[in-house]
């Protein structure tokens, strides 16, 4: 109808079209070209190209950080060859104003591209690499994004080294090797894998799952696929559905290695290519993609206040990370104990071991793991020989607090209810109701609504002060009890760990309240002599051979001066726990203990 009456349209009308046409063609484009010509330099070429802005200038800015790995890391650190031109490459003049910021003066063209070089050569799941056998790309470590147009959606073009022949991206496809993002974010969050490498495809809770496979391996592919698939459906269905139409795993295995970041709709894990051989390491892999996975929910989607938005410039604080990142380690054992992988005493020595590992850090009286959530950004990365005796980590403490809150909630609804309840309420309140971020004051207040207990003293003594809990009296309601089988021993507390360097015994550390601390021995000592006898990798036995209350004579080498110290031998008051069944538990404990442990089915 209106194609054969188009020349009897108002005035107005044809008016307000025009204009609308207008306004759309001068609408901003965002678009990036990735390319790497010649990658055994390390270097990735990177183009982005901004139209239709017409601005006097724009800034291009370089993020400090990758959310999830709470570190400024400076990445504009690896930017070299820094230069802009309009869209007919006339060259525009450009200045960098601050560390991670250049300006281009592009006096209203209405192209502006801007191409630079990043070197990409730290292998880690939170930077970028680049060589001769493939490319990973972690967004923040490559794309500028110009400042003021972060919400802008836009394309990314991929131009692989000849002879690669994939890319592997949680991001929508729109061609051969290129996609498309609704804004920065979602371009920053989702890591490339680009080369020759296996690629496997499987369904997971209904939905499909790709598999990136860097570095080959002893994996079995079909039993991989098949064993993470469980894992993954034990976490959706904890949390009740998966939020996500296509999830990439991106695994590169290497000679040594380990760790993942969490990403939108996709994760990046590094591993030892041979630990698919060996079951103990075999399962932590398993309890790595738990833990990866788990983030869909727990932080990328359910958050604390400050971690999103980014603010990509500076330090985002939270004092949450125990709930982002313990209580995630929290759930990733519990995950793979749930897909039936850990028996019921493997997990449990899990748990104790964790436990072990909080009681026995001298940091743990020291730092808060409120405080170790918010100081990660000068703490946690940046660790030296003296802080393990004044930090505490938020996910080793997180996940034990995450045990403490299971308990009190099972123990106040006699088995009805767990933290699963708690973490279901929070992701359906604040994420899919609100939309919003989350507080502590919240997420506190969830436990309680839950349990139905006031959770003050909880968190003034545990979250925020530096007491350590009467593990009993909360895994009693699963019938369990926590024995050191450390107490009475006749063992001494040395406490300073050494290496041999060059035919000598060095000091990498000294543990608080040891022996060695008390007598003054410090990190980068040489021990020369142990009551009169050289010391060497032999001095552990030296010192099984003393017992407490004795005195050693020990020589030292200290910035080259040789002093004697003496050492008295203390005793090791460090906890050995283990867990026992009480005898005759009842219903009660026994209904907490096989549905927290998931009993029924093993």
């Amino acid at each position: 109808m209106l194609k054969h009456n188009r020349f009897k349209l108002p005035l107005l009308i044809v008016l307000f079209l025009s204009l609308g046409n207008a306004a759309a063609a001068l609408a901003a484009e965002l678009r990036y070209t990735l390319s790497m010509p010649e990658p055994h330099t390390h270097y990735f070429e990177v183009e982005a190209e901004l139209s239709g802005a017409r601005n006097k200038y724009i800034d291009f800015t370089m993020p400090v950080w990758a959310p999830g790995s709470y570190l400024v890391r400076e990445f504009a650190k690896n930017v070299e060859s820094f230069e802009a031109t309009d869209g007919n490459g006339k060259a525009l003049r450009s200045e960098k104003i601050d560390k991670n910021t250049w300006r281009v003066y592009s006096n209203k063209a209405r192209v502006v591209r801007a191409k630079y070089d990043v070197y990409a050569y730290e292998m880690s799941v939170r930077t970028s690499f680049l060589d001769a056998s493939h490319g990973y790309v972690n967004g923040t470590s490559i794309f500028m994004y110009p400042e003021g147009y972060e919400k802008q959606q836009g394309t990314l073009v991929v131009k692989p080294f000849t002879g690669w022949d994939k890319v592997s991206t949680g991001l929508k496809s729109t061609g051969k090797f290129t996609y498309t993002f609704p804004n920065y974010d979602i371009l920053a969050d989702s890591p490339l894998e680009i080369g020759t490498h296996e690629v496997y495809e499987f369904t997971a809770a209904g939905v499909p799952h790709e598999l990136a496979m860097y570095g080959g391996g002893n994996y079995e592919p079909k039993k991989l696929m098949a064993d993470m698939t469980r894992v993954i459906e034990e976490a959706v269905k904890l949390m009740g559905e998966l939020p996500v139409d296509r999830y990439v795993f991106i695994v590169h295995n290497l000679e040594r290695g380990g760790g993942g970041l969490e990403h939108l709709n996709s994760t990046t894990l590094q591993t030892s290519r041979w630990n698919y051989g060996n079951e103990s390491s075999y399962h932590g892999f398993l309890a790595l993609v738990a833990h990866e996975y788990f983030h869909l929910w727990n932080v990328k989607r359910l958050r604390p206040a400050p971690l999103g938005p980014f603010d990509y410039n500076n330090e985002n604080y939270t004092r949450l990370l125990w709930v982002s990142e313990g209580i995630t380690s929290y759930y990733d054992d519990l995950l793979v104990r749930r897909a039936g992988f850990y028996s019921p005493d493997r997990y449990l020595g899990i748990v104790a071991g964790s436990i072990n590992s909080v009681e026995n850090t001298p940091g743990n009286k020291i730092q808060t793991v409120a405080e170790s959530s918010f100081d990660a950004w000068i703490k946690y990365y940046r660790r030296n020989e003296n802080s393990s005796n004044a930090e505490v980590s938020y996910y080793t403490k997180g996940g034990v607090l995450g045990h403490l809150l299971n308990m009190e909630i099972m123990e106040a609804t006699n088995g009805e209810k767990s933290l699963d309840d708690v973490m279901r309420y929070m992701y359906e309140r604040y994420y899919k109701k609100l939309d919003r971020a989350f507080t502590e004051a919240e997420f506190k207040e969830a436990i309680e609504k839950v349990s139905g207990r006031n959770m003050d003293a909880f968190f003034r003594s545990f979250v925020h002060g530096t007491e350590s809990p009467d593990y009993n009296t909360y895994f009693d309601a699963a019938g369990l009890q926590l024995v050191n089988t450390n107490e009475g021993s006749k063992a001494i507390n040395w406490g300073a760990s050494t290496y041999m360097s060059g035919g000598k015994l060095m000091v990498r550390g000294v543990s608080r309240g040891s022996s060695a601390w008390e007598a003054g021995l410090n990190a980068n000592d040489e021990i020369i002599a142990f009551n009169g006898y050289r010391a060497s990798d032999n001095l552990e036995s030296q010192i099984a051979s003393m017992s407490i209350g004795d005195t050693a004579e020990v020589l030292i080498s200290r910035d080259g001066r040789l002093q004697t110290l003496e050492v008295k031998m203390l005793q090791d008051n460090n906890v050995r726990y283990q867990f026992i069944r009480v005898d005759n538990p009842t219903p009660t404990q026994e209904k907490i203990f096989n549905t927290w442990l998931n009993i029924s089915n093993s």
